[in-house]
């Protein structure tokens, strides 16, 4: 069986032809999948019982599924979620990363992608190795899922603390869009997509908050370091 399998799944869609195929899909490879209609019966769900991961659509009457996520956030709470969207602009996804999703996928879709996408989430579910990573005044406690920069808390999503832990395991390392994303995402993006810009946009804002210095430089046609403003030693 593969990664995830046997894993524990809400899936939340007010369209009943797409929770019908959303989790027949789910119990074909092995995952135990309930699925409720819309946001308040979902959150009546979670109140009783945590799945292992939540697909959830985001336009649904009543409350939607930003709502959803952002009062699961809000309490606390971290489980894995994948957001389903009709629709694919950066505003879209910078709104839905608000909330604390962790990765989303357009209407329509495949389902051997979205089952490839719960598999990835489920794979990064948890922090890495323990210990305290540090780089100039930035720290992230991997034990404890705490980031500070300057003596300030950071309140990141998930992927986002995903993001900075690999950048904190590689300071002053050059990371390769592709290899951000098999990292952080557990697949590789399609060239169309960007994913990977749109994340470390949204960690960067978190991060120079209040006026600091940037400390995730651009390489321009290559990818993303973990390093002070100005050249790079020996340039």
């Amino acid at each position: 069986m593969g990664v995830g399998d046997g894993a524990r799944v809400l899936v939340v869609d007010d369209d009943p032809g797409t929770r019908r195929a959303v989790t027949r899909a789910l119990a074909l490879h092995g995952f135990r999948a309930e699925a409720v209609e819309g946001g308040a019966a979902a959150l009546r769900a979670l109140g009783m019982s945590s799945p292992d991961a939540i697909i959830l659509d985001i336009a649904m009457p009543e409350v939607d599924g930003l709502e959803v996520c952002r009062r699961l956030r809000a309490a606390g709470d971290r489980t894995p979620v994948l957001m389903l969207t009709a629709r694919d602009t950066i505003a879209d996804r910078v709104v839905g990363l608000e909330t604390g999703a962790d990765d989303y996928l357009v209407k329509p879709f495949a389902l051997d992608e979205l089952l490839a996408r719960l598999r990835a989430l489920l794979r990064r579910a948890g922090p890495g190795e323990p210990g305290v990573l540090r780089y100039e005044d930035l720290s992230l406690d991997v034990s404890a899922w705490q980031a500070a920069r300057g003596g300030r808390v950071l309140e990141l999503t998930r992927t986002e603390f995903l993001l900075l832990e690999l950048f904190l395991r590689h300071p002053r390392q050059v990371l390769s869009r592709e290899s951000i994303s098999l990292k952080v995402w557990g697949y590789e993006v399609g060239p169309v997509s960007n994913s990977v810009e749109v994340y470390v946009s949204y960690l960067r804002r978190k991060l120079e908050d209040g006026g600091a210095s940037r400390l995730i430089q651009t390489v321009r046609g290559v990818g993303y370091v973990l390093r002070s403003a100005g050249p790079p030693a020996g340039a």
